[in-house]
């Protein structure tokens, strides 16, 4: 049923969770849909920005509702056939098969994020033209209020300003979301909820750069030993120590004619944002990598766009509590409702594949509270809040402690890691009603909130430290008797 209120909604950023919500609203019968998006187009390569997403359990609910997930099993990697090559100094090989520690898991796919949003966009291109709208190149350069409305003003590929009045406004703009700012400069004196909550985690602040490679490039000087599209690849330097040491890492692609993108994950102060010319760059990576022919794997000129890249950087973990407000009355369309999806209400580094998969479950979510509530904004947007509140915070909270230190930042932590992580697996099979498994495993299983998640996590942590000191106490009392 179509209600008269279900037009003009702005969304502002088109990225996953921006287009992913403009598929839901039409089609739920929303009507004049227009998402604004600074990037030139749907599939717009940028070279230090070429994530690869895998698309897990939580991402295809929302998939699965816009009955999209085929399509993107047809573009993909299936985690099923995730296979990686450890590529080491020697040049010596060794190719594993992911291990699945949980037969139940629901397949994941990986790809990029272009053609992910790629996937979205011709969605919209084929099915819902009359509905959305799609402005590249335009920018949300303010919002003002204006009596029971706010009005959206935004400038154009050719410098003209656009101005919208709606009934909605989705805020999916990333971190520096100008919705969230906006809000927060207005509600501050009386409010903090949309100031960003920031907690500490050993991956925050890490710099990453990407290396673009061509499709299918030569492993070795050996003819025909080329790098295949669907494998992962590692690969280990020559070099040692926490400022020289570095990795090149490849996730699959189902394209074999897409470019290769090697991520390169570092701390600050690494010698390799040093490098200042191409000529630096190019010698650095020759003594890095003397088992690669990089004269054959890396042009010229993407050296020197490498040289002049200023990189990226992790984020700290980060979200706000405030995710809505509402001005007026939406439905009698006297009034705005605003809504913060994705990075813009939470933002946190890459180590547990929740980014895109937290953002795609929040429109999924909303789109619940809209079916429940009718599409009637003013009791669908706090029910939405109340509802992803606590999972928000909970997803920060697993963030700082699943799986941080897979970037080899402290060889000892990782360790030690990686030992509780085994000792939970073991102790959750062995005694399934009394322990669970490691938090980085539990968040692979799609039907478990984040709190719910926490809340396991928690528990087998208070039986450990419970066990831990009854043991410590048998020890002492063993010595006492002894003496």
């Amino acid at each position: 049923m179509n209600y008269p209120y279900q037009k003009n909604v702005v969304i502002i950023g088109g990225g996953p969770a921006g287009l992913g919500a403009a598929l839901m609203l039409a089609q739920r019968g929303w009507t004049e849909i227009t998402v604004l998006e600074k990037r030139p187009s749907a599939d717009y390569y940028e070279p230090d920005k070429s994530f690869s997403y895998q698309i897990d359990g939580r991402g295809q609910k929302l998939t699965d509702l816009l009955g999209l997930t085929p399509k993107l099993a047809d573009v993909s990697v299936p985690s099923t056939d995730f296979y990686f090559t450890l590529i080491q100094k020697d040049g010596k090989r060794q190719t594993t098969k992911l291990p699945i520690a949980d037969s139940q898991r629901q397949t994941a796919y990986w790809l990029p994020r272009a053609t992910f949003v790629e996937l979205f966009y011709q969605e919209i291109a084929q099915h819902w033209r009359d509905s959305i709208r799609i402005l590249f190149q335009t920018t949300c350069i303010e919002i003002k209020q204006h009596q029971e409305n706010l009005t959206i003003i935004a400038q154009s590929r050719d410098k003209q300003q656009l101005s919208f009045t709606p009934t909605l406004v989705v805020g999916s703009d990333g971190l520096n979301s100008i919705v969230r700012q906006t809000l927060h400069q207005w509600e501050q004196e009386k409010s903090h909820a949309f100031a960003m909550q920031q907690f500490p985690s050993p991956s925050t602040g890490l710099k990453y750069k990407v290396l673009t490679l061509p499709p299918q490039f030569p492993l070795s000087d050996k003819e025909g030993d080329l790098a295949q599209s669907t494998m992962a690849y590692a690969i280990r330097s020559n070099f040692k120590g926490r400022n020289q040491a570095i990795s090149l890492g490849l996730l699959p692609l189902k394209n074999p004619a897409q470019p290769r993108t090697a991520n390169i994950i570092t701390y600050p102060e690494h010698k390799i944002w040093q490098l200042e010319t191409k000529e630096e760059v190019e010698q650095f990576l020759k003594q890095a990598f003397p088992q690669l022919p990089l004269e054959k794997m890396i042009s010229p000129e993407e050296i020197a766009r490498f040289a002049s890249s200023g990189g990226g950087k992790f984020p700290i973990p980060q979200y706000c509590s405030g995710l809505y407000r509402i001005w007026g009355q939406p439905e009698a369309n006297q009034g705005t409702g605003v809504i913060l999806l994705g990075d813009a209400a939470h933002c946190f580094p890459p180590d547990i594949g929740q980014g895109v998969n937290s953002a795609l479950e929040d429109v999924y979510l909303l789109q619940e509270t809209l079916a429940q509530t009718q599409d009637h904004l003013s009791e669908a947007l706090p029910r939405y809040e109340k509802l992803r509140q606590p999972d928000i915070k909970a997803l920060i909270r697993l963030v700082q402690i699943s799986y941080p230190w897979q970037y080899n930042q402290d060889p000892l932590r990782k360790r030690l890691w990686s030992l509780n992580f085994f000792l939970r697996l073991l102790l959750s099979r062995g005694l399934p009603f009394l322990f669970n498994p490691h938090s980085f495993l539990l968040i692979q299983n799609h039907q478990l909130s984040y709190s719910e998640i926490l809340a396991k996590s928690n528990r087998t942590t208070q039986v450990l430290g419970i066990l831990g000191g009854l043991i410590v106490l048998i020890l002492i009392s063993s010595l006492r008797i002894e003496n």
